[in-house]
């Protein structure tokens, strides 16, 4: 793999206007549901991301087509004839388990390995397989490999998660669509991307209803047919520009964006000091006052603070002015970002679910290494207001979650570039 590195020269205000790219969590599944119609699909608002790359290589070994055009993925997937997704594909991100329950509903057979991507911890695909069953199939796991069958029609089930997943309610939303009863999905997922998916399917002649509340109802449906569909604003990147701007004393305009989606972000920044004001699809932050700490912020399920953000928020309250207290409940790993931004002059202290931020006057450029997506993210934000040099490696993390970063910060006054 080529040793490419971000150098970042510290110490510049992030001021200025940036568009806020399609959501990398949306467009994943809203890909794989076009295995549903045989038929052509237009999926808009396509980021430029690796993870997309992956998910259209995926669809091409299923006998798919694949067009890209600007920011839009055409996908043809009448031909559609294989249902075994190989080893090395599924191992590229973890979000290609969500091609089970869409290849399960097209085909009614489907074999696969775990999926591979960041490694955070524990992330059971029980529960996918558990929802599955309950309409029907029949999975058998073999040394990481899940063989799986779906026969006949798919006549509704009522599932009760034992915990909103959200790659469960996608799951079960895509194998559910096509067949004869009304499937009900009880604590399902809320996150503003299971929506999303719902839209999509509804667009291509699906019936679900609920998708946003604890309760997804999948009304079955003969067939699908192809749709044209543009994705949602990502809010995870929109949280990532806001913390560049108050990490570094900035101020952004984000264009292109759901502030509805974004509350419980949006809260955080606000106790930090930053004056947020969100308009219906954008966001103006300004962050000339020093940052107030925050006492404690716990990650939590949609509508609670995004465990996505904990890493990006992190990097932030290294330069706030007290302590801060950040809880973790959803993955294990999610304090990776921690030792590398120690190296940068951070004062954090992490044990178990629990790190304490101590915010230092100041931060000193030094190189570090990104441990997953959101960790990159950060350690990109600390260099950003660091003096001096920092240089992150592993940035291949970073691209799976962000269209051309150091481009985008570069034209809003970052000293950033690619090696």
């Amino acid at each position: 793999m080529t040793d490419t590195r971000l150098y970042i020269e510290g110490g510049r205000k992030i001021s200025g206007s940036l568009s806020v790219h399609g959501a990398k969590n949306s467009v994943l599944p809203v890909l794989a549901a076009t295995l549903l119609s045989p038929s052509v699909s237009r999926i808009k608002n396509c980021p430029a991301l690796s993870d997309v790359y992956s998910s259209t290589r995926i669809l091409g070994s299923l006998g798919c087509k694949c067009r890209s055009d600007k920011s839009a993925i055409e996908v043809d997937a009448t031909a559609l004839s294989d249902c075994e997704i190989s080893e090395s594909l599924m191992r590229e991100m973890r979000s290609s388990i969500v091609f089970l329950g869409a290849i399960l509903g097209r085909l009614r057979r489907c074999r696969l390995s775990f999926p591979g991507g960041c490694e955070l911890g524990p992330r059971p695909i029980d529960i996918h397989i558990s929802g599955l069953r309950s309409l029907g199939a029949k999975i058998i796991e073999d040394h990481g490999v899940l063989d799986c069958t779906l026969p006949g029609t798919v006549t509704g089930a009522v599932i009760n998660l034992p915990l909103p997943s959200v790659g469960a309610t996608e799951n079960i939303m895509l194998a559910a669509t096509i067949g004869s009863g009304v499937t009900l999905i009880h604590n399902a997922a809320r996150e503003p991307e299971i929506k999303d998916l719902a839209g999509f399917i509804n667009a291509m002649g699906g019936k679900i209803s609920g998708a946003g509340s604890s309760t997804v109802t999948v009304e079955g449906v003969e067939k699908l047919h192809g749709a044209e569909f543009s994705v949602m604003p990502d809010r995870i990147v929109a949280a990532t520009y806001m913390g560049a701007a108050a990490i570094t004393g900035g101020e952004l305009m984000l264009t292109g964006v759901r502030p509805s989606d974004m509350i419980s972000t949006i809260s955080q920044f606000e106790q930090m000091g930053c004056g947020v004001y969100p308009y219906s699809d954008r966001i103006f932050i300004s962050a000339k006052k020093p940052l107030n700490p925050i006492k404690t912020v716990r990650t939590a399920p949609y509508p609670g603070f995004p465990t996505d953000c904990q890493p990006i928020l992190m990097a932030v309250l290294t330069r706030a002015r007290g302590t801060s207290v950040i809880v973790e409940n959803i993955f294990e790993n999610r304090f990776r970002a921690a030792p590398e931004l120690r190296r940068l002059g951070a004062d954090i202290k992490a044990e178990g679910r629990v790190a304490v931020v101590e915010g230092v006057p100041r931060l000193s450029g030094s190189p570090v290494v990104a441990t997953d997506l959101r960790a990159g993210a950060a350690l990109v934000l600390a260099g950003l207001a660091a003096e001096g040099t920092t240089t992150v490696s592993n940035i291949n993390y970073i691209d799976r979650g962000y269209e051309q970063l150091e481009a985008a910060l570069k034209s809003v006054g970052a000293r950033i570039k690619r090696v």
